[in-house]
């Protein structure tokens, strides 16, 4: 009875949900109010990608989308243009997910870390071309160490509290589908 809850597409996608948005609750909760400190990695991008490499049918690009969307509006970046970066990052690890099973965790950190830099230089440029107001250079690559840094860490939690990890090679889902 348990296992045919988790094989539940929908129950993992209820998970994928709530880790979000506690995340973005402790993310927006005034705990640090002096100014000039360093940022935080962004738990989004690690745990969507870290996700769409483990189990990509459980996150369709619709309910990327949306969280990241929400977490625009929260943050009060330009709506969409990171939802979109993210969507298409996570899109192309996503194409390769079944190239990745074979990968080690070290080789699949910089991969991702190549697609997390990619989707971070894009960020600016856009934001550059369009003459809006951007974090400066520093603190944006500080993020961006620092989210890479967490990708291991969100990958063995993912792991360890939540049961997800990569599909064997030829492994069929209840129904006989390879995954």
């Amino acid at each position: 009875m348990a296992e045919g809850a988790r094989d539940n597409v929908w129950v993992w996608r209820g998970l994928f949900v709530l880790a979000v948005m506690v995340m973005l609750f402790l993310r927006i909760l005034p705990l640090r109010s002096e100014a000039g400190s360093l940022p935080g990695p962004d738990l989004l991008m690690c745990l969507c990608c870290a996700w769409v490499l483990r189990r990509p049918d459980h996150l369709p690009a619709l309910l990327i989308a949306a969280v990241a969307l929400v977490e625009d509006m929260l943050l009060m970046r330009p709506p969409g243009l990171w939802a979109a970066l993210l969507v298409l990052g996570t899109e192309f690890l996503r194409s390769r997910a079944a190239f990745t099973r074979e990968l080690t965790l070290v080789s699949e950190w910089v991969m991702v870390s190549v697609v997390m830099l990619a989707m971070l230089l894009a960020y600016r440029f856009i934001l550059t071309v369009t003459m809006l107001s951007q974090p400066g250079l520093g603190l944006t690559l500080a993020q961006f160490v620092f989210s890479v840094i967490a990708y291991p860490f969100v990958v063995g939690v993912l792991r360890v509290a939540f049961g997800l990890r990569k599909p064997a090679t030829g492994e069929v889902d209840a129904l006989g589908r390879r995954l």
